[in-house]
């Protein structure tokens, strides 16, 4: 399944239905009074979370999308039918912006939280509607009013408690194998992930939700890599990972590769880079015993934990998962 986490759309309420002019005309009855009924109101766009979605990929090719009209009204007063609301399913995690002023209209994180995005127009009113005692044959009705309209961009933000982050190959598709039931491909070159993938760890308490994002590169806050879109997923985050591989043996590489991290959490946002962080220190099977180097490494930001673990022979990570699970607990506490 192709992922797509952005898409912009129009949404056009329908039209409410148009009065309608009548009057009585029975055998008998040759003057009959008004009867001409009123519209029915059109149909209003709504848009709905729902858990069996996963992406915005079917909004793709749906540019306009666009409500029933309400029904006109007719004669021996009826009132016109309503238009058929159009429902628009989206994945949990979707919020809705107004695309010219950018204003966040609503952040849907519920299974079935649903808002009208744009209410259809109120329908016209028949003639017999402005009968009254001093006119009891009006000629007069109403058309239905148009119904709201608005250009919106959608974008899905995964929900997760813990996100993922680091170079391409670092090893955070093999590490939510390693701690979760999840599948995500795994092979040994770089961009292997394409697309966010969640797992579920298990706690004592609670399952904690793990998401893996594509391997970031530098530049990926301004969009190099598509890291500006996939970094937005880490934003919902309440604990971030950073996977780091060792592999090389090199002091300066690594201690590189965890500054590009640094540096781009920094400059896509304060939210980001102020969130608790985590370091690990992964592939520590393809190194000699002698890790003391990983402990000079200098960094600039502050980590709570350090990690050292082989996310491919599971060293270490009885300890990170311990870890992960104390701190989940004093969390909910």
């Amino acid at each position: 399944m192709k992922f797509l986490d952005e898409v912009t759309i129009q949404v056009v309420a329908g039209k409410g239905g148009n009065g309608c002019m009548s009057f009585r005309r029975e055998k008998f009855i040759p003057f009959g009074g008004p009867d001409g009924g009123n519209g029915g109101r059109g149909g209003h766009v709504i848009v709905r979370a729902c858990g069996n979605r996963h992406t915005l990929m079917d909004l793709r090719y749906r540019s306009i999308i666009r409500a029933q009209s309400g029904q006109h009204g007719k004669g021996s007063l009826l009132t016109g039918g309503k238009g058929k609301d159009e429902v628009i399913e989206v994945p949990i995690g979707t919020l809705i912006f107004e695309q010219t002023t950018n204003e966040l209209v609503i952040d849907l994180k519920e299974e079935g939280q649903e808002i009208i995005i744009a209410k259809g127009g109120d329908p016209g009113f028949g003639n017999a509607h402005y009968k009254s005692s001093t006119n009891r044959a009006p000629r007069k009705t109403t058309k239905g009013f148009p119904g709201e309209f608005y250009d919106l961009r959608l974008e899905l933000r995964l929900l997760a408690n813990v996100g993922l982050l680091g170079m391409p190959n670092a090893g955070k598709s093999s590490l939510l194998r390693g701690i979760s039931a999840a599948k995500p491909k795994v092979a040994d070159y770089p961009f292997t992930t394409l697309t966010p993938q969640l797992g579920v760890v298990q706690t004592a308490d609670k399952p904690v939700v793990v998401a893996d994002i594509p391997g970031l590169i530098e530049l990926a806050s301004q969009g190099a890599g598509l890291g500006f879109q996939f970094l937005r997923h880490l934003s919902r985050c309440e604990l971030l990972l950073h996977i780091v591989d060792i592999s090389s043996g090199d002091h300066d590489e690594v201690q590189s590769q965890i500054k590009v991290i640094e540096n781009e959490l920094a400059t896509y946002s304060d939210a980001l880079k102020d969130k608790p962080c985590w370091l690990i220190f992964n592939k520590i099977d393809t190194m000699p015993n002698d890790l003391d180097w990983v402990d000079q490494i200098n960094l600039d930001k502050k980590y709570d934990y350090k990690f050292k673990i082989s996310a491919i022979t599971k060293d270490g990570l009885p300890i990170l998962l311990d870890t992960l699970q104390t701190w989940w607990e004093a969390k909910e506490d």
